[in-house]
C-alpha cells in the first residue's frame, strides 16, 4: 500500500529534476559548444574534470527522473 504522506511530499517537488538539468546545462554550455566544433579527449577531460558537478547531475538525471519526474506515481 501506498504511503500518502510520502506521495503528498513528493508532490511538489516535480520541477527539481527540470532545475538541475537546466543549471547543469547552463554550466556546461561553452564546453559543450566547444565539443561540438571539435572533440578530443583533452577537451572531454577538460570539461568532466573542471565540471564535475554538472557531469554528476546529468548521469544522475535518470534516477531523479523517476524519483521526482512528471511520472512519478502519487
Amino acid at each position: 500500500m501506498a504511503d500518502p504522506l510520502r506521495s503528498d511530499r513528493h508532490r511538489g517537488d516535480r520541477w527539481f529534476p527540470g532545475l538541475l538539468l537546466l543549471l547543469a546545462l547552463l554550466d556546461l554550455r561553452d564546453e559543450l559548444l566547444l565539443l561540438g566544433d571539435h572533440i578530443t579527449l583533452t577537451s572531454l577531460g577538460y570539461a568532466i574534470r573542471h565540471h564535475l558537478l554538472a557531469v554528476t547531475v546529468l548521469l544522475a538525471m535518470p534516477s531523479l527522473w523517476r524519483r521526482y519526474g512528471p511520472s512519478h506515481h502519487r
